[in-house]
């Protein structure tokens, strides 16, 4: 595929053909199989371009409205779940999270607090016991060895990537204040509403419709597996246990699973919606989702440091809002260093600029070797702020 001329469809304000540049370039010279990129400006869309094909096989092409998994990437919404509860005075985020989890406070993590589970500072990146896929699926059975776990290190001084676990943190902390789980809150509260076309899960009837992942290439796998050598046992109950991977999520197991960090379903469109929601302040569509205040809240930083968990894969400090990652000096989202967005496992992502009004969106089936920048992704956010 990448020695071809992309076929890409869809459509490119001028003043952004930088960006179809970057997302063609893609093709020929990153090894894309199939992806989709998304901007919108002040809530207008901009760029909204789709290529390539669906499938390792090249069999089926991307189309405008092809589904993929987004892994990490889902992550934004679900921490918007709680801030819209948060905004309505049903969440406090400096409350213990045993205020509405009364089982959490087992093994000493009583003073854990709710901004805690949303910044990956609550010690639980990863459980201590072998944990399976298919009991990643079994959502009270996950909840109930979370609640019951020993943190870490201690909650709150540090951010170690919740890699896995932070869905089933947030999400059941969204359970027991709205009844619901956090896929069918979102669908009620944000998607259903205004046509955002994203799901926790996928649901078997839009099967037809969704990308297959494609596993990293064997010598990127084996150098990622060096890498986990250096890894904390903390950092590799995180990212093994259980370990996923393009096979797994291709499964209709995992599909019909919640699996709120990693499980989200969309198209590129749907993700930049959904992260335009921050960069519109609140207001995506003409519909106000949060007050100003609490989109606002969502990238108040919680403290820069070394993550006790990607620490060993990156150089340098990162710092973590609310739910979503600061751009900081790394400039992972762009120039601004309080741009906010999340990556996905193996290259998807979403933005969010409310200086510049931006959101951006991107998603693909090739998975990389990165679990953040990778440089497909790095190569449309440089192309898009070279514009701005």
């Amino acid at each position: 595929m990448s020695q071809q001329e992309p076929q890409v469809d869809g459509h490119c304000d001028e003043r952004f053909a930088s960006v179809r540049r970057a997302f063609e370039e893609n093709f020929r010279d990153r090894e894309e199989i199939g992806a989709a990129v998304c901007v919108t400006v002040d809530g207008e869309t901009v760029v909204d371009l789709w290529g390539g094909r669906a499938d390792a096989a090249g069999t089926r092409s991307w189309e405008r409205d092809t589904l993929v998994n987004v892994w990490s990437t889902t992550k934004g919404p679900v921490a918007l779940c709680a801030h819209i509860l948060a905004d309505r005075g049903l969440l406090d985020f400096d409350e213990p999270v045993t205020t509405y989890w009364p089982e959490f406070a087992a093994a000493g993590k009583e003073k854990v607090l709710v901004r805690h589970l949303l910044s990956h500072r609550a010690g639980l990146a990863g459980l201590r016991e072998p944990h399976s896929l298919a009991q990643l699926y079994d959502w009270d059975l996950t909840t109930r060895r979370l609640a019951a776990a020993k943190p870490w290190w201690e909650p709150g001084t540090r951010s170690g990537y919740h890699a896995m676990t932070y869905g089933f943190l947030v999400g059941e902390v969204v359970r027991r204040v709205s009844g619901l789980l956090p896929g069918a809150f979102l669908e009620r509260e944000v998607t259903g509403p205004l046509g955002i076309d994203f799901t926790i899960g996928l649901p078997e009837k839009e099967a037809g419709r969704v990308a297959e992942l494609v596993q990293p290439p064997v010598e990127a796998t084996s150098e990622q597996a060096a890498n986990f050598s250096r890894f904390t046992p903390a950092a590799l109950a995180a990212l093994t246990n259980p370990g996923v991977s393009a096979t797994a999520a291709n499964t209709p197991e995992w599909r019909a699973a919640e699996v709120p960090a990693a499980n989200g379903h969309g198209t590129a469109r749907a993700v930049a919606g959904l992260y335009g929601i921050l960069a519109g302040r609140g207001v995506y569509g003409g519909h106000r989702v949060l007050s100003a205040e609490a989109a606002e809240r969502a990238r108040e930083g919680q403290g820069s440091c070394r993550d006790l968990v990607l620490g060993a894969g990156f150089e340098g400090e990162t710092e973590i809002g609310l739910g979503v990652w600061l751009s900081g000096t790394n400039g992972s989202y762009g120039p601004n260093p309080r741009a906010v967005g999340h990556d996905g496992f193996g290259g998807s992502c979403g933005l969010a600029d409310p200086e510049a009004g931006v959101s951006l969106g991107y998603v693909m089936n090739r998975m990389g070797s990165h679990i953040a920048d990778d440089p497909r992704k790095t190569a449309l956010v440089d192309a898009l702020y070279s514009v701005l």
